[in-house]
């Protein structure tokens, strides 16, 4: 049961609505020190109507442990998209500015308090201290050093081994220290606690793309197929994969989005496939992921 706080937190900074130019603010970076529930609704769906009003009150029940922010589809589309909502009400729990969770349509009230009690329960009240060593291993990663970092978050993975942020962490380590073959036996081996966690789902999606890339062409010879051949679907698409192994992720995401104005069904949707993939390998809110996805709807719906 969600304990009641004899001083709750007040309603117009635990529950408000946002908008695109408040998203990075009441959400993102919000949630990296509290949880934050976000609610997809619209004026017009009746169950957001149910549904909305049981989820405020069991967000102020909780009494200042979690947060709660509405977002209107018909208002906020770019954000709903970046997030692939697909029917309302849709409701995404997010934590250390990634959404972990979340569920879609009315759901009964013991479902909404397990679910905010879930979301709780990412932010314990007691640090253990290795909240702490994990923001120390990724400054260390940042900085370059990668074997300082991997033995960090492998310290880390020994207290809890179901660590997502530690597993995702250690992954980007060994790839950053050359080690792939390393990287890609972790990803075989993703513990199921945590398969379905945005971070682990992001390197996973980074280790598959390296991969491909190290079997990959070389860049000059497949601009010189393109030259003499603008329909050379291969070479367009191993030439994103090239590019990705490179770093050039914008350049990559240009490739494949002209693929996909070529051709959407060559190799059953290859290119929009490998974009979701490099799109899932950025995370939600990474400007380049938001802008491919963007250009991605627009030809797709055009």
């Amino acid at each position: 049961m969600l304990e009641l706080n004899a001083n709750p937190a007040p309603a117009d900074d635990l529950i408000k609505d946002v908008s695109e130019a408040t998203f990075m603010e009441d959400v993102v970076e919000a949630s990296k020190t509290t949880p934050v529930i976000v609610d997809f609704w619209a004026p017009w769906c009746g169950p957001c109507k149910t549904l909305g009003p049981a989820l405020e009150a069991a967000v102020k029940a909780a009494g200042g442990k979690i947060k709660m922010v509405k977002v209107n589809v018909d208002e906020n589309q770019g954000i709903a998209g970046q997030l692939r909502v697909q029917s309302i009400p849709t409701v995404f729990a997010f934590h250390d500015g990634q959404p972990v969770d979340g569920f879609q349509g009315a759901v009964p009230p013991s479902e909404i308090e397990a679910f905010i009690q879930k979301a709780i329960d990412l932010a314990p009240e007691e640090d253990n201290g290795l909240a702490d060593a994990i923001i120390a291993a990724e400054e260390m990663l940042a900085e370059g050093s990668a074997d300082d970092a991997a033995q960090t978050f492998a310290a880390v993975l020994e207290e809890e081994p179901n660590n997502p942020a530690a597993f995702s962490g250690l992954v980007k380590s060994h790839m950053a220290l050359g080690e792939l073959e390393k990287a890609q036996a972790m990803i075989a081996n993703i513990p199921a606690e945590i398969e379905n966690e945005t971070a682990v789902q992001s390197v996973k999606a980074q280790v598959e793309l390296a991969a491909s890339a190290a079997d990959a062409g070389e860049a000059g010879e497949l601009l010189a197929k393109l030259e003499a051949n603008p329909d050379d679907h291969e070479a367009r698409q191993e030439l994103a994969t090239v590019f990705v192994g490179e770093g050039k992720v914008e350049e990559a995401i240009d490739e494949l989005l002209d693929l996909f104005r070529r051709d959407r069904d060559w190799k059953e949707g290859a290119a929009k496939e490998q974009l979701f993939k490099i799109f899932d390998s950025l995370g939600p809110m990474d400007e380049m992921a938001k802008t491919g996805r963007r250009k991605l709807s627009s030809m797709i719906f055009a």
